[in-house]
């Protein structure tokens, strides 16, 4: 009778610990779910103009942001009128007040005279095939394609009467990963922008959200198997308490 006691108690116990698990697993994985979507926005990219950053017809998560928070290096998402009616996708490389340049003597993108390596170029050198300078007005943001020869950005706008700059409150979002091809390369802060004003950008909580996920995940697997094998546990330890005793003969 013990034994049969300690079998229904092991498998009280071991239905509490697998329900246990299933919901706490249910509430990462669900909340993973509607954290990203309250968090991020996908993107499709239509064109070749951040490769190979980013490539035509790749998915991007893009952290929903305000203006404000943009960062030199960022890669955006914006819209703005005299650039189309469409969201596009570049990467900001001066803020207001910056003067930006191309290119000193080593073909290079200056930043109010400070030179910087762009390793995410399509091609490294020059960091334009075409010669410009503009200082960007307060509130407004300079914007470049990673593959400068194939990138309609602000070097074409320079003569529209914004020095090729878009308001801040043009950006909806900060580019954190690509999602499609299915490989979710996360995108980097580049090191060139660190040593300017204000730095860089921190990346969102993508990965933070991807490990709820994934917890979750495992957590519902582990407590849905854990039940059925609680189970049979009890039921073998039934049957070898009923299991008679075979006399010895003398």
């Amino acid at each position: 009778m013990s034994g049969a006691r300690q079998a229904a108690g092991g498998k009280g116990r071991g239905s509490l610990v697998s329900g246990l698990a299933v919901g706490v697993g249910c509430v990462l994985f669900l909340g993973a779910f509607v954290w990203g979507a309250v968090v991020y926005k996908p993107y499709t990219v239509p064109t070749d103009s951040m490769a190979p950053t980013i490539g035509r017809g790749d998915r991007v998560l893009a952290e929903r942001i305000d203006g404000d928070e943009v960062r030199r290096g960022d890669v955006v998402v914006f819209k703005d009128a005299l650039w189309g009616d469409l969201p596009m996708v570049k990467r900001v490389v001066g803020v207001g007040g910056d003067k930006v340049a191309c290119c000193d003597k080593q073909g290079r993108l200056t930043v109010n005279g400070t030179p910087l390596d762009e390793p995410y170029l399509q091609s490294r050198k020059p960091a334009s095939p075409t010669v410009f300078s503009a200082t960007v007005p307060k509130g407004k943001l300079f914007l470049l394609g990673d593959h400068r020869a194939d990138s309609l950005d602000s070097r074409v706008h320079l003569a529209d009467g914004t020095g090729g700059a878009v308001p801040r409150g043009a950006v909806s979002g900060r580019v954190d990963a690509r999602a499609w091809p299915l490989d979710l390369g996360m995108l980097e802060r580049p090191k060139a922008f660190e040593a300017l004003p204000g730095g860089v950008s921190r990346p969102g909580p993508l990965r933070l959200i991807l490990g709820s996920a994934v917890a979750g995940a495992v957590l519902i697997l582990a407590g849905a198997a854990y039940g059925p094998m609680a189970r049979r546990l009890g039921r073998g330890a039934r049957r070898g308490e009923q299991r008679p005793e075979v006399a010895s003969g003398v």
